[in-house]
């Protein structure tokens, strides 16, 4: 066997490797034409070797923002150094369906990119080599987890009975607020609402009924909210909201306007006819609260005053006189 043979032989596997390997590979010259066009490329696009070689890139594929890729590539001609685009940046360079079984709810290939200079004998380049790698699996796979992580985070803020924000995000609201409030000359209130007896509704009608007055109550709250307030299931039969940029007689309007509401309704569950009452307690932000927590307190000290002296009615917190 002669040394020619070898080296055609080995030419032989290169191009064969070329052309089978998978990923994409993509030979441009100066001129952005296509000079090498492999296998991978001829199966996603449809588009032969013979027939792509000589073609201009941007004609051929017209969703290349033309002027996008020559600002990565015209480094590579001229500093002789690599670069590389990834997913999260732009989805793909050529957009080329997804036909991968896995990840078959993606309709188009998720690709990163590496461009290479391609040096000549006399070191100059003029040819640039653009490798397609197909990511598709790994995108997918990172947005399953961004979506479950979204879920989690909505899952978190919800409560999932009433629908209303879960007490440890309304919180976090209150901390933000106490903290805006502080800085602001505009008040802000707090109220909470206990269901009056609601052992007793559990204990008669049982846990279930009990469960579809707090939907109905939840619901009946919605509908009375402006969009800057903030409600939610504070725990077991307990609610709170938060209104911002409202002051004590506001808040007894609203207080009221919740404590009828609920006086009327009539929840029916398996024929039988439902009514509660509420004790509502409100607290105005106060610059002698050092904490968030001494304002939610000072609301809880409220509703417990309005349950203590006969329930069903509204209690705006006295701070005491110094």
């Amino acid at each position: 066997m002669t040394d020619s043979n070898i080296e055609f032989g080995d030419i032989h596997w290169l191009m064969d490797i070329l052309q089978n390997i998978d990923v994409g590979l993509v030979v441009l010259d100066r001129q952005y034409n296509i000079q090498l066009w492999n296998g991978f490329m001829e199966s996603h696009s449809g588009l032969s070797p013979q027939k792509a070689k000589g073609e201009n890139l941007f004609d051929l594929f017209n969703e290349i923002p033309k002027d996008w890729f020559m600002k990565k590539a015209e480094p590579v001609y001229q500093l002789k150094t690599r670069t590389f685009t990834i997913w999260e940046q732009r989805p793909y360079l050529f957009r080329f369906k997804n036909y991968r079984p896995i990840t078959g709810r993606a309709s188009v290939m998720y690709q990163n990119t590496s461009i290479i200079p391609l040096e000549s004998i006399n070191r100059s380049v003029d040819h640039i080599c653009v490798i397609i790698y197909d990511v598709t699996d790994i995108a997918v796979s990172r947005e399953d987890v961004q979506s479950a992580h979204q879920t989690l985070n909505e899952l978190n803020r919800t409560d999932q009975l009433t629908e209303l924000s879960s007490r440890g995000y309304w919180l976090k609201d209150i901390e933000r607020e106490f903290l805006r409030c502080q800085r602001s000359v505009l008040p802000s209130t707090l109220v909470m609402f206990d269901l009056d007896d609601f052992r007793t509704i559990n204990g008669r009608y049982g846990h279930q009924a009990g469960d579809e007055v707090l939907r109905s109550v939840s619901e009946g709250v919605r509908q009375t909210l402006r969009q800057t307030d903030h409600v939610c299931r504070f725990g077991g039969e307990v609610f709170a909201a938060l209104l911002v940029d409202t002051d004590e007689e506001e808040a007894v309007v609203f207080a009221e306007r919740i404590r009828k509401m609920i006086e009327r309704m009539e929840v029916r569950y398996e024929q039988q006819s439902i009514h509660a009452t509420a004790s509502l307690g409100i607290a105005r932000y106060q610059k002698s609260f050092s904490s968030a927590q001494d304002w939610l307190q000072a609301a809880d000290k409220a509703l417990y005053h309005a349950k203590e002296s006969g329930r069903n009615k509204t209690t705006v917190y006295q701070p005491k006189a110094r």
